[in-house]
């Protein structure tokens, strides 16, 4: 005998009165071990200089790269452009798949074109015709380079030491912005420079740290460059200026980001640039990091 009470079936309810298809909710959570505090494993962004998406993923430390966010085949493209991500983390190297991922740099339409494969000239032009109509539409406009000599004696983005190590900021000091994810799942809109809290200071550092008065080859005039010292707060302060999180956020343990650590470690060649052998205001002078030189 068939029965005809389908008021179970009618609200999505089995016939012993259980739900049809139940999955317990699972908050989403960090593990302590995760080298990135990220909820997504990478975030989307465009090109400043051909507005085509890019994911920016972290790698093995504290920096990130921007990857190509379509997979292409590994057999067309060459090995030391491959790239694979495993668990939310970018390496460079292949993890034997039929597909690997590249950095937009190497098919970026506004980067160099020599030495690419077939695949990634290819590519190369899609990405350069679908920039050019976002340019006739109005909205991208290529950024251009940043001259070679600033006017102001303030770098736009100063070399900040941190718990003894040296970092590129992504912009000026006082304008570094926190990276924590709100409970609106927003990005808080505090700094990570408290008004309250005592500030770092200018000075002058050796741009070749290996340089020491003693050892024999230290130059009569060795370069020298503007950083702004943080060593001299406490330590937990100094962890949230590296985590780049502000005072509100100190004491929440396990809250996410809502974007990268845009700390980028510091490096005398590539980040040349920035490099500035003045103080923004003399009376901030520190301590003479040659140890009398001359």
């Amino acid at each position: 005998m068939r029965s005809t009470n389908n008021s179970f079936a009618d609200d999505g309810f089995a016939w012993d009165g259980s739900r049809k298809n139940f999955r317990p909710r699972r908050s989403l959570r960090i593990a302590d071990d995760s080298p990135s505090r990220l909820l997504r494993t990478a975030q989307g962004a465009r090109c400043d200089f051909c507005g085509n998406p890019v994911e920016w993923c972290q790698r093995p430390g504290s920096t990130a790269v921007p990857l190509h966010p379509v997979e292409l085949p590994a057999g067309s493209v060459p090995p030391g452009e491959r790239w694979h991500v495993s668990s939310g983390v970018a390496h460079a190297s292949h993890d034997g798949s039929a597909w690997c991922r590249v950095r937009h740099h190497a098919v970026c339409p506004a980067g160099p074109t020599a030495n690419r494969s077939l695949l990634l000239e290819e590519t190369c032009r899609a990405l350069a015709l679908y920039s050019r109509r976002l340019q006739d539409a109005g909205l991208f406009t290529p950024r251009l380079e940043q001259p070679a000599q600033a006017v102001s004696d303030v770098p736009v983005r100063p070399v900040v030491r941190i718990l003894g190590a040296r970092y590129l900021a992504p912009g000026p000091v006082e304008d570094v912005q926190c990276v924590a994810r709100t409970r609106a799942q927003r990005r808080c809109c505090l700094l990570v420079l408290d008004p309250e809290a005592e500030p770092g200071g200018w000075r002058l550092e050796l741009v070749d740290p290996l340089l020491r008065p003693g050892a024999g080859h230290l130059p009569a005039d060795p370069e020298v460059m503007a950083v702004y010292d943080l060593t001299g707060l406490p330590y937990a302060e100094q962890l949230l200026w590296r985590a780049q999180r502000c005072t509100a956020h100190a004491a929440v343990r396990g809250a996410p980001d809502s974007a990268l650590v845009a700390w980028e470690p510091f490096d005398p060649d590539r980040h040349r640039l920035y490099i500035r052998d003045r103080l923004p205001d003399p009376s901030l002078r520190g301590p003479d990091p040659g140890g009398g030189r001359g």
